[in-house]
């Protein structure tokens, strides 16, 4: 048998390697919204300190860096994931909301930034 360092379970903070589609980037669980009922998806309990094996969860990950991700209703094959710790799946899940960056600060910053200068012939 394998020894593991995941402990079972997932909290707020945890940061394991998301898979989506052919990205694998770190994510954090930033919050754990609510636990629901996995056939229902009625609501369990709201903010539950950690989720285990076997448990159904609304939560709000963060990528480490850009991610390209759409939500399961519009565009499915964009829309799975799993969770991975030392090449272990630990969960799976599809995306119900995607927030995205607002990056136009960012590229104004870009835009104004003085261009390289070119080398010269002599």
């Amino acid at each position: 048998s394998t020894q593991s360092t995941w402990g079972g379970e997932i909290h707020n903070g945890y940061a394991p390697v998301l898979d989506c589609h052919t990205a694998h980037i770190a994510c954090k669980f930033a919050e754990l919204l609510t636990k629901v009922d996995r056939r229902s998806g009625k609501e369990l309990e709201k903010e539950p300190k950690n989720i285990k094996s076997g448990d159904a969860a609304i939560v709000k990950l963060i990528p480490s860096k850009p991610m390209c991700v759409e939500t399961f209703m519009d565009y499915p094959p964009l829309g799975r994931f799993a969770v991975r710790d030392m090449r272990q799946t630990v969960a799976v899940g599809v995306i119900k909301e995607v927030t995205k960056k607002d990056l136009s600060k960012k590229a104004d910053a870009k835009a104004k930034a003085p261009a390289p200068a070119k080398g010269g012939k002599k």
